[in-house]
C-alpha cells in the first residue's frame, strides 16, 4: 500500500479524564485505519455467479400423481459443500474457478412456514459440470425434478377415481362429496374433494379410508386447498390399546386461491409409544362470521422413503 501522510487532531475540553478518553480515540482511530489498509492487501478475490430461475416437477402420473409443487427455495452444493439456499429466482456468488459439480436440492417451506425452509428429500437432486470463471454467469435457467426413486407412495388420491378414499368421521356433521364437472371449486383434473358447511351443519371432518404402519423414516402429507374457513390437519394414532387424535398444523384462509403445502407429519407420529399405525385427518368448524363454509382438497399425497 502506498504510505500515505494523515494528520489526525482530537480536539478535547480541558477537563479530568481527557489524556485517557484522547488516548483511547486515537487507537480506535489507529485501528479502524489500519483494518481498512489491511482490507485492500493482496489479490482479491473475483467470484463467479449462478442464476437459478425456478424448479418444477414433472411425474409418472399412474405411479406418482399430480405434478403440482410450491418449490421455492434451491439449496446448492459445489463438490458436496452446501454454499447456501437460495429463494428462487435467484443470482448468487460462487468462489470457485474452472469445472465444478453442482447440486441442486428443491427446498420447500415445511408446514407452510418461511422460517422452516428445508430440502424436500423427497424429490431428486439436479446436478450439473459447470466451469466458473470470474465474473461469469452461468444461467441455469428453470430446472426439472421428479421424485426420488426411494419415494414410498403411502397414500395418493386425486378424486378422480369412480371411489375415494376419503371418508366423513361420525362426528361429522357434513359428507365428503366430489366437485362435479366443469364446477369452479375444482383445483386440478375434474373433480377435488368438497365438504360445506353451514349455522346448522357446522363441523367437517375426514379421515383416510386406510390406515398406515408408521414406518421408521420421515413421513410427509403433500395436499392443495383452497379453503375459506380455519382447516385442522393431524393424524389419528392407533395401537392396541390406544387411539389419539393429534393436530399437526392448522391451515388459514386462502381467499378462493388453491395452495400447495408439505407437511410433516415425522413428530406427531413419533411422539407416543405403544402405537403402530396412523390415519390423516381433516377438520374445520366454520367461522362464526360466515353464513357457508367451504374446504376443498384435492392432490392428497403421503410419503415416504422405500
Amino acid at each position: 500500500m502506498r504510505k500515505q501522510r494523515f494528520e489526525i487532531r482530537v480536539f478535547l475540553l480541558n477537563i479530568p479524564g481527557t489524556r485517557m478518553v484522547k488516548n483511547l480515540c486515537l487507537l480506535f482511530l489507529g485501528i479502524v485505519f489500519l483494518a481498512s489498509c489491511e482490507k485492500f492487501k493482496g489479490d482479491q478475490e473475483v467470484p463467479a455467479y449462478l442464476s437459478i430461475d425456478s424448479i418444477y416437477i414433472y411425474t409418472d402420473y399412474a405411479i406418482q400423481g399430480s405434478a403440482s409443487q410450491n418449490i421455492c427455495d434451491s439449496w446448492v452444493y459445489v463438490d458436496g459443500q452446501l454454499i447456501g439456499a437460495f429463494q428462487n429466482p435467484s443470482k448468487f456468488p460462487v468462489l470457485q474457478k474452472g469445472t465444478h459439480k453442482v447440486t441442486i436440492m428443491p427446498g420447500i417451506k415445511k408446514n407452510g412456514i418461511s422460517s422452516t425452509r428445508a430440502t424436500y428429500d423427497f424429490y431428486a437432486p439436479i446436478s450439473y459440470n459447470v466451469k466458473f470463471g470470474m465474473d461469469s454467469v452461468t444461467r441455469l435457467k428453470t430446472l426439472k425434478t421428479t421424485y426420488a426413486s426411494n419415494t414410498n407412495f403411502l397414500w395418493k388420491e386425486d378424486f378422480e377415481g369412480t371411489s375415494i378414499k376419503l371418508d366423513t368421521t361420525n362426528r361429522s356433521t357434513v359428507p365428503v362429496k366430489v366437485t362435479p364437472e366443469g364446477s369452479s371449486f375444482t383445483i386440478e383434473g375434474l373433480h377435488s374433494a368438497i365438504m360445506i358447511t353451514d349455522t346448522v351443519n357446522n363441523f367437517a371432518e375426514a379421515q383416510s379410508h386406510d390406515s398406515f404402519v408408521i414406518p421408521y423414516s420421515p413421513v410427509y402429507l403433500e395436499l392443495n386447498y383452497n379453503i375459506n374457513t380455519v382447516l385442522t390437519v393431524g393424524v389419528i394414532l392407533t395401537g392396541p390399546s390406544a387411539f389419539i387424535q393429534t393436530p399437526v398444523v392448522n391451515l388459514n384462509v386462502t381467499n378462493n386461491k388453491s395452495k400447495k403445502i408439505y407437511i410433516e407429519l415425522t413428530p406427531a407420529l413419533n411422539s407416543t409409544t405403544g402405537i403402530d399405525h396412523f390415519r390423516v385427518y381433516f377438520g374445520a368448524f366454520m367461522d362464526a362470521s360466515l353464513t357457508k363454509g367451504i374446504i376443498v382438497l384435492d392432490n392428497i399425497k403421503v410419503v415416504t422413503t422405500k
